[in-house]
């Protein structure tokens, strides 16, 4: 049966990086059989100039008709101006909301052969694998009521609501547990319990999932030291579990300890396991069309889209193979770069992933 893949590029280097992931799905469905279907569609500040809107209704309409989406990045400083209904960002959050979206996916893994990219000594880090589990579409960055108002004295207030219920927090809870008895079954909830009543309630729904899987060992940790412990210690954690600006915060901390946030993929699921997939960093516009930005994050984010919503295992381990397999000759992007290695650009670095690929058929 096939199965169709939505490409988003969206905004700056977001364009670039994907362009290469498609090279990685071509290959795959060119030499190794891979039965999928694609189709491009506008996401961010290229929508809104070409649609007048962020999220057109042909875009939401494509991504809720396909298997699967591949996201490119939305944003970057040409659209800041803009009313904050339609920027950019808006169409991002919205795909979310509008396909329910609500488990967010954020591997932290560091590749040995970067060890010496992380800004942290690589005793600290070395062996790093933490997957991060964000929820996605509750919390502060959806609650209401929201917005700016003016007050009896002139002066503008802005504000925002932490809200979540109890159903949005077992259903992310679940997925970490799910996930930690697949690795280390071990779960670290993040929350700020001691002075946020919404995170408190945080805390007892994740206390009443844990009744339900026996294996895994759960622990409790506040959002401002599991920030100092990702730095201090990372390799304590397996699995992180966390709410919405919590996991977004943490999730690019734990990107950096990696050696470049252009390493990492992520993936974000409905409960029936259809995903968004993307890299974490966001659009780049400082470096966009210099053909210098690094698409392993976009690349390793189709094995994680084969791996986790298309049943593709096979596939998505030929696609970390040739990642691996790439970085150990030595070819780094700039933002991965050390002395003698030998530099690449984008266009260069994708080609390279498609070639060692193709030395993989049987």
């Amino acid at each position: 049966m096939t199965k169709k893949i939505a490409i988003l590029p969206g905004d700056g280097i977001g364009v670039e990086i994907v362009a290469e992931a498609v090279k990685v799905l071509e290959c795959l469905r060119a030499d190794f059989g891979l039965n999928i279907e694609t189709e491009t569609g506008l996401i961010g500040g290229a929508a809104y100039d070409a649609k007048g809107h962020p999220l057109p209704d042909e875009t939401l309409q494509l991504a809720k008709e396909s298997d699967s989406i591949l996201l490119g990045a939305v944003g970057g400083y040409k659209w800041e101006s803009l009313d904050i209904s339609v920027r950019p960002e808006k169409g991002l959050l919205g795909l979310r909301a509008g396909l329910d979206l609500f488990a967010n996916l954020r591997p932290a893994i560091l590749y040995p052969q970067l060890a010496d990219a992380s800004t942290l000594k690589p005793e600290i880090v070395s062996g790093l694998d933490i997957m991060i589990v964000r929820e996605l579409t509750g919390g502060i960055y959806f609650g209401q009521p929201r917005g700016v108002r003016t007050l009896d004295n002139g002066e503008r207030q802005g504000y925002n609501t932490l809200v979540y219920k109890e159903s949005e927090i077992d259903r992310i809870g679940r997925v970490a547990f799910d996930i930690a008895m697949k690795r280390g079954k071990r779960v670290c909830s993040v929350d700020k319990a001691n002075v946020l009543e919404c995170t408190e309630l945080w805390r007892q729904v994740m206390e009443g999932v844990a009744k339900d899987y026996s294996d895994i060992e759960l622990s409790h940790m506040y959002v401002d030291n599991a920030a100092m412990q990702l730095v201090k210690a990372p390799k304590q954690f397996d699995v992180m579990v966390t709410t919405n600006m919590f996991g977004d915060i943490l999730s690019d901390c734990a990107a950096m300890l990696t050696g470049s946030i252009g390493m990492l993929p992520s993936a974000s699921l409905d409960i029936n396991s259809k995903g968004m997939y993307e890299p974490i960093h966001g659009s780049a516009p400082d470096i966009a069309g210099q053909g210098v930005a690094n698409p392993l994050a976009t690349i390793l984010s189709v094995a994680m889209m084969l791996r986790y919503s298309l049943n593709e295992a096979a596939h998505a381990d030929r696609i970390e193979k040739a990642v691996n397999n790439v970085l150990d000759q030595g070819l780094r992007t700039p933002d991965i770069y050390s002395d003698g290695m030998q530099k690449v650009g984008t266009a260069q670095m994708g080609d390279a992933v498609v070639t060692n690929l193709k030395k993989l058929v049987n």
